[in-house]
């Protein structure tokens, strides 16, 4: 029983030493420019390509008339593995992609923890143009991008879907869960004609502001880490 304490133990404080290193993060992007090129089939790049025209001339949105950038996605299209945040930040609008600025250092750190990486997983937001200030995208704005996110959960046909933070939970999942109760749980789901594992967990901007709270997304990781050997989803290197 000790042995097995011991070993526990020294995960979680290998986890702690990997996505606590260097607290004082870098205030700049993560520059990204030089993206990986994916090889993708032609009727999936053309549908993803026909998605990310129809945000670019998207009418009638304010969030588009204020932001810089069209935030699509980040990552590899072939992956089975989806993560779904909230929406783009400062450093993101800029970049033109999720998750470049501080809680996407996290992030990154928190994938390499199970052996993952912008490689072999996909990552697009629950809008994807950056709501003034970083605040909260309204419940119209959300639903003004969910059929946008719907096809393009469809279109990458993940195994496996993570909803990073209450804005992505109640979008796919629903209003009535509050974050810190469906994480860590396991829901099959179908959207569009994707049938898909789907857990929760915490967004790593919220991590940064509730450190304390990083041992639960620890516990979230291995479930992730679990189901991928289980469903034995081939990570690309």
């Amino acid at each position: 029983m000790t042995k097995k304490i011991n070993s526990k133990l020294t995960k979680l404080i290998k986890y702690y030493s990997l996505i606590n290193y260097n607290l004082i993060y870098d205030s700049n992007a993560i520059n990204r420019y030089k993206k990986d090129s994916f090889k993708l089939t032609g009727n999936k790049a053309d549908q993803l390509q026909k998605l990310k025209n129809l945000l670019k001339n998207i009418k009638n949105c304010s969030l588009k008339k204020s932001a810089t950038n069209l935030v699509f996605s980040d990552g590899n299209p072939s992956s089975k593995i989806m993560l779904i945040g909230e929406g783009p930040g400062a450093n993101e609008d800029k970049e033109g992609l999720p998750f470049v600025g501080r809680a996407g250092q996290l992030l990154d750190k928190m994938l390499l923890s199970i052996k993952l990486d912008r490689k072999n997983v996909y990552i697009t937001n629950v809008v994807n143009y950056r709501p003034p200030e970083n605040r909260k995208p309204t419940d119209l704005e959300i639903a003004r991008y969910l059929p946008f996110l719907t096809k393009h959960i469809d279109i990458i046909n993940p195994k496996i879907l993570v909803l990073l933070g209450s804005t992505a939970l109640n979008t796919i999942i629903g209003n009535e869960l509050v974050i810190s109760k469906a994480r860590g749980k396991w829901i099959k789901k179908k959207i569009g004609n994707c049938s898909t594992e789907v857990i929760a967990s915490f967004h790593p901007a919220f991590l940064m502001r509730q450190p304390d709270q990083k041992k639960m997304s620890w516990i979230d990781l291995k479930m992730i880490r679990k189901k991928i050997k289980e469903l034995k989803i081939k990570i690309d290197k």
